[in-house]
């Protein structure tokens, strides 16, 4: 779109600057703070809310003063990583960008195009007087990446709105219709000690693949708090040994790819040397899609050690067997889509007992609520506490939505193919607008970005001007 050159130009710069205003999850005031300054530059009304959320409207243009408004949405908060051997702060630095062809990317962090791009693009809309649009009603939020926090605190009185474009997507050629609901379980397994002597024996398993609980948990990948209770259950059978304790995980929505646990054995070298023919096996079996996991067994001190009683134990090592874990039900209206599902990311020993934390996931809110109440029974029955935290409603698919028929049309004018419509079985800031407002009309898109949240994180510049200009079709289209 030759009127919007200009425009093009806007994005890239306002991303520069967004690059440049340190913006991980939970430091908002300066982004936020440089979104007000945005609308008061631009002579734009802007709300800002307890939550640093920023809400910045823009009347119609010329013609469309009386269409309907529409929400345009994208978060201001981006997942810091960064490389080991690089000092970076990232409170007080900003990130260090560089093109490489096609690509912008940083140096030896995250990008955090992951989603300062959609709000670079909002801005280069509101800010241009060339792109002819409805009423737009911007949403900028925050702490989307530690749970969509800015948006469940979101006053929704302020929106007039029933149709919303998310720019939180990765893939362009992808329309995002709908998006999984979760819930945060926790179970908890109280635990009697008693001291034994004996040798320490170290149980490290770790270089699985992991993953994202949403994205990945149909790659079918081997939960390494899991393959621990696999091999201390084998342990129980042909031998002997007290748990001492057993960690894994560090986040309830990763695939946990590492685990330890601590044994206390009367013969240590005895002890390896049978199990290590069990681990040979059991490395075997899943080296066609665990090929670089590695489990090892390491004597340690001959000491006292405070070790969980043997019924305890036998307990724990029955309800990681027996846990549901992986993807429950897949989509009968979306091929491929896993609809329901829960991950075992958080394996951690307590003084007073054993925390096991779940990420539930679901498409359809009727079996998230099932979900949890399978997993409560399952707590239950087993003499074991539990709590639900942090549940969003899942954004569910709509048969009827004219902003999707708009868009995949446009699209398809624009690149002379189809785009994919598609869902997601991890969340999306759409769930929680849906909720809100009743017969909400939304779609999610984005340029392509790859590795996110990762410090190999890149844009494309070509994918995010295309986005752009189609993003600038579809306003001037809804009239």
């Amino acid at each position: 779109m030759k009127n919007t050159v200009r425009e093009i130009a806007e994005v890239f710069r306002y991303f520069e600057e967004i690059c440049e205003i340190p913006h991980g999850s939970e430091n908002m005031d300066a982004i936020a703070d440089y979104c007000l300054r945005f609308a008061q530059e631009n002579g734009l009304r802007a709300l800002i809310d307890g939550a640093k959320n920023v809400v910045i409207y823009k009347s119609g243009t010329a013609g469309y003063e009386n269409a309907e408004p529409i929400i345009i949405q994208g978060h201001l908060d981006m997942v810091c990583q960064k490389r080991e051997d690089i000092a970076f702060d990232f409170e007080k630095d900003g990130i260090k960008t560089y093109k490489d062809g096609d690509f912008i990317k940083a140096e030896g962090t995250t990008l955090g195009a992951d989603n300062g791009i959609a709000v670079a693009m909002i801005m280069a809309v509101l800010a241009s007087r060339n792109i002819p649009h409805p009423p737009i009603e911007a949403v900028f939020t925050t702490d989307e990446e530690i749970g969509m926090v800015g948006a469940k605190k979101l006053d929704f009185s302020v929106f007039k709105a029933k149709k919303m474009i998310n720019l939180d997507s990765e893939e362009a050629d992808v329309l995002t219709v709908s998006c999984a609901g979760g819930s945060d379980f926790k179970l908890f397994v109280p635990t009697d000690k008693r001291v034994v002597h004996g040798t320490k024996v170290l149980l490290e398993i770790d270089g699985l693949k992991g993953g994202h609980s949403g994205v990945d948990i149909n790659k079918y990948r081997i939960n390494a708090n899991m393959l621990a209770a696999r091999i201390l259950n084998k342990a129980k059978k042909i031998t002997d040994f007290n748990l001492i304790k057993i960690n894994g995980g560090t986040k309830d929505n990763a695939i946990p790819f590492s685990c330890r646990a601590e044994l206390a054995v009367d013969n240590a070298e005895k002890f390896i040397s049978i199990m290590n023919d069990y681990i040979s096996d059991l490395k075997n079996e899943i080296s066609d899609r665990e090929e670089a996991c590695l489990i090892n067994l390491t004597a340690g001190t001959e000491d006292d050690f405070e070790v969980l009683t043997p019924s305890d134990r036998d307990k724990l090592i029955y309800l990681l067997l027996t846990t549901p874990n992986g993807v429950v039900d897949m989509s009968a209206q979306i091929e491929g889509l896993v609809e329901t599902s829960l991950n075992l990311g958080v394996l951690k020993t307590k003084p007073d007992g054993i925390v096991m934390r779940y990420a539930l996931r679901s498409n359809k809110a009727s079996a998230l609520t099932f979900l949890e109440d399978r997993m409560t029974a399952f707590a239950e029955y087993n003499g074991c506490g539990s709590q639900i935290s942090c549940r969003y409603e899942p954004w569910e698919f709509k048969k009827d939505s004219p902003l999707r028929e708009l868009y995949s049309k446009a699209f398809c004018e624009k690149f002379g193919r189809e785009i994919k419509v598609s869902a997601i079985h991890a969340g999306l800031e759409c769930a929680v607008f849906a909720a809100e407002i009743e017969g909400l009309d939304c779609i999610s898109v984005g340029p392509d970005m790859f590795d996110v949240h990762t410090v190999n994180e890149r844009l494309s510049v070509s994918s995010a001007t295309e986005i752009f200009e189609l993003l600038c079709d579809i306003l001037k289209k809804c009239k």
